[in-house]
């Protein structure tokens, strides 16, 4: 697994080196300026990752009845970040023109929102699978290990959240 974060943070180190230096070379469209920072979202982002500890907590103490709620709530923690993501997505399309071949702008932001939110959908439908293990009976105590190994990569997209909003909403603006 580390070695697959390792090959995850080689990624998104070349996406945000790319937004970084094309940043401010768009001589036409809409800019960073645009961009209103989804702070609700990243709260929400944010907090599954608390949420996700409590579930493993909850598995390794008395197996799946102290896992799923806290599972389910990291689910939809997740999955509203992604909704809100989409959103944001349709806003900027819509009302401010912005697509991903509007401009170089265009291109990095959403390529980094997007390689991101990917990782995002993965992490929400693995975790979909694993409630529907739980659901048949084949999430115990014993697996926790097995769902560790997800909560960290669970972990890890919500660390490169962290940077993406600070290079993208904070940094870029």
């Amino acid at each position: 697994m580390f070695s697959l974060i390792a090959a995850e943070v080689s990624i998104f180190v070349i996406f945000i080196v790319a937004y970084l230096f094309y940043l401010g070379k768009s001589v036409t469209g809409p800019t960073p300026a645009i961009l209103h920072p989804p702070i609700f979202l990243s709260v929400c982002l944010l907090s599954s990752s608390a949420t996700m500890e409590l579930a493993v907590r909850g598995l390794k103490r008395t197996g799946a009845r102290g896992f799923i709620g806290w599972w389910l709530l990291t689910f939809a923690l997740g999955a509203t970040f992604l909704a809100g993501t989409g959103l944001e997505w349709r806003h900027l399309i819509q009302d401010e023109g912005l697509t991903i071949s509007t401009n170089l702008f265009g291109t990095t932001f959403y390529s980094l929102v997007g390689l991101h939110g990917f990782h995002v959908l993965i992490g929400l439908v693995l975790m979909l699978l694993t409630a529907g293990f739980t659901a048949r009976g084949l999430v115990a105590r014993e697996s926790a290990p097995k769902v560790e190994v997800l909560a960290l990569y669970w972990h890890f997209v919500d660390v490169v959240w962290v940077v993406v909003f600070t290079v993208v909403y904070l940094v870029g603006r």
